[in-house]
C-alpha cells in the first residue's frame, strides 16, 4: 500500500522539466540534483513535496524525451514515493521501474493537487480518500510488483542471482 498526498503536474513532462539538461554533468550528487526537481516548471517545487508522502499526479507522456536516467532517480531521492499518469514515455517507465520507482497508470482527471491517495497495486486500484472515489489501475505484472518491493533490478539481482520473469 501506499499513501500520499497528490502534486499535480500536466501533460507532457519531459525530462528536461524533470531535472534539466544543464546540470546533467555539473552536479553528479543525486541528493544536490535532487533540490533542482521541475524547477524549469515551477521554481518552487521542492517546496511542494514532503518527503516520503508525495505522489506526482500527471496527464499524458509523464518522461518523454531523453532517456536520462537521472530524472527517476531524482524523483525518488526527492522522497516522492510514486508517480500517477495517464500515460507514461516507454523508457521513463522501464527505467522508472529499474530504480524500484512505482509509476501507476490510470485516469488522472479526477486527481486535484493536495488530494490523499492510497495506491494498492495488489488489488489494482487507486482511493482517492480527499473525494472518496476509487480508480481502476492499469495492473503491474508480478514481476514489476517484485522489482519494486525489492528496491528496483540491481536489489532484485543481489538478493535473487537471476531475473525470473
Amino acid at each position: 500500500m501506499i499513501v500520499g498526498e497528490s502534486v499535480k503536474l500536466g501533460d507532457n513532462i519531459n525530462t528536461d522539466f524533470i531535472i534539466s539538461g544543464r546540470y546533467k554533468f555539473a552536479i553528479t550528487d543525486m541528493k544536490e540534483l535532487a533540490k533542482h526537481i521541475m524547477e524549469d516548471i515551477d521554481p518552487n517545487f521542492p517546496d511542494k513535496i514532503t518527503p516520503g508522502k508525495s505522489i506526482i499526479v500527471a496527464g499524458n507522456n509523464f518522461g518523454m524525451g531523453s532517456s536520462r536516467e537521472q530524472a527517476p532517480l531524482v524523483i525518488k531521492e526527492a522522497g516522492i514515493v510514486a508517480v500517477l499518469a495517464s500515460e507514461f514515455a516507454r523508457i521513463f517507465f522501464r527505467n522508472g521501474f529499474n530504480i524500484g520507482l512505482p509509476l501507476i497508470q490510470t485516469d488522472t482527471s479526477k486527481i486535484e493537487e493536495h488530494d490523499v491517495l492510497e495506491i494498492d497495486l495488489d488489488k489494482g486500484v487507486v482511493k482517492n480518500i480527499t473525494k472518496g472515489i476509487s480508480l481502476q489501475i492499469r495492473p503491474l505484472p508480478k514481476f514489476m510488483q517484485e522489482l519494486l518491493s525489492e528496491g528496483g533490478i540491481v536489489n532484485y539481482y543481489k538478493k535473487h542471482g537471476e531475473l525470473k520473469v
